[in-house]
């Protein structure tokens, strides 16, 4: 077998890998699935092969333009309302959750192996997906941030709902349950999809964007959301999940043995240092409460630091207010996914200087 077709062979099993187990782990309820299922089965190759293996280019970069499309359609008018209600509040609590998020990560650059961006992004609280998209186009370790990234957010996945019930006394059950809106159907979400990656690619590139690929997407999606042109249409479920898939195996693929020993000595800090990241950002979250008039629990929920989309079933499930947790949930990812490549400069800066 020649080296061309040896590759795409060895491509073509590791992706299969990746889906058998984006399968395995949304079925035992693990956030991003699809992402998850990339980043092990191309872990997995990465470290029991001696052989390199590489995605193409342009799979990389459709993959961070549909999650930056699918990330900018949770605009809305609805949402932008909610967070005009309340923007002052609002927005600080938002500032001090990057602010916290940047301080988390500088106590993380403390471990050796570890530079100020890397320390950064692996504790920006918001965007999971987006962060590690953009994580390698903007000088940071994809690979710590990726594992860190998402080590919090499965941890507040399996604490959100205890701390939901045990402190702020909710009861499951207690809520109507999300309200299902198919929109106009998946042909006219794959052309938005389409359309938006495309229009957000060419301006975002031609308007030197930081990572266009991801954001020029994803400011696309939202104008288009906004002023209507959008109809209600979102990016497949298929087509979101082949995205994530993508991203995933193209930071497992990147692992090496001393990564992982190096992700290994970190991870006792990093575990620290989230602990203090969630339970500072539940004091904002009451904070958020006192000034806004929401209860503590709708404050809670707006401020946990990751897993959108976990957040909002808990808010369903125990009846809080879903309009607001998902304002200043979206108001605080796109301040993070725009904040971060200035982040990222600023960071490089001062570790050059």
């Amino acid at each position: 077998m020649g080296g061309g077709a040896r590759r795409v062979g060895d491509l073509v099993l590791v992706v299969a890998a990746a889906v058998a187990l984006s399968l395995v782990f949304g079925a035992a309820g693990i956030p991003s699935p699809a992402l998850f299922g990339g980043l092990v089965a191309g872990l997995g190759r990465a470290v029991g092969l001696p052989r390199t293996v590489a995605l193409p280019g342009p799979a990389t970069t459709a993959g961070q333009a549909v999650i930056g499309v699918a990330m900018g359609s949770l605009i809305d008018v609805e949402t932008l309302r909610a967070v005009a209600q309340n923007w002052l509040p609002v927005l600080l609590v938002t500032v001090a959750t990057l602010a916290l998020s940047l301080g988390a990560g500088l106590v993380l650059r403390l471990q050796p192996g570890i530079s100020p961006v890397t320390g950064a992004f692996s504790m920006i609280a918001g965007g999971a997906s987006g962060i590690i998209a953009m994580a390698r186009d903007l000088g940071a370790d994809e690979r710590m941030v990726a594992v860190l990234q998402y080590l919090r957010v499965l941890l507040i996945v399996v604490l959100m709902p205890v701390a939901a019930t045990v402190v702020y006394g909710a009861s499951s059950g207690d809520g109507v349950g999300a309200v299902v809106d198919d929109g106009p159907g998946w042909p006219a979400g794959l052309a938005f999809t389409v359309g938006c990656a495309l229009v957000g690619l060419a301006v975002g590139t031609l308007c030197r964007v930081p990572v266009p690929a991801l954001l020029g997407p994803m400011l696309a999606a939202a104008v288009a959301d906004v002023t209507g042109i959008g109809g209600g249409a979102e990016v497949p479920g298929a087509v979101q999940s082949a995205a994530f898939l993508v991203i995933g195996l193209q930071v497992g693929v990147s692992f090496t043995r001393e990564s992982l020993r190096t992700i290994g000595r970190a991870l006792p800090l990093a575990l620290a240092v989230i602990g203090v990241l969630v339970v500072a950002s539940a004091g904002l979250g009451a904070v958020l409460s006192a000034t806004t008039g929401a209860s503590l629990l709708d404050g809670y929920l707006a401020t946990t630091p990751g897993g959108l989309y976990a957040v909002l079933a808990t808010a369903s499930d125990v009846g809080a207010d879903v309009t607001f947790v998902l304002s200043v949930q979206v108001l605080r990812l796109f301040v993070m996914l725009l904040s971060a490549p200035l982040v990222a400069a600023r960071l490089r800066r001062r570790s050059g200087s």
